[in-house]
């Protein structure tokens, strides 16, 4: 597998989700976002109290 570099699309994926306003578990598709025409900022940091 190759690495992503900028200006490549990203592979379609799932992640699971906490939906505060229900107080449950939810999921987000990337491949149901882009048919849906919508926009998607991905980010991600290390996780809390871990050394950076």
């Amino acid at each position: 597998m190759s690495e992503l570099q900028v200006g490549m699309p990203v592979p379609d994926f799932t992640l699971t989700t906490f939906e505060a306003e229900s107080g449950d578990f939810g999921e987000v598709s990337l491949a149901k976002q882009k048919e849906e025409g919508r926009w998607t900022c991905l980010f991600f940091y290390p996780a809390d109290f871990t050394f950076v």
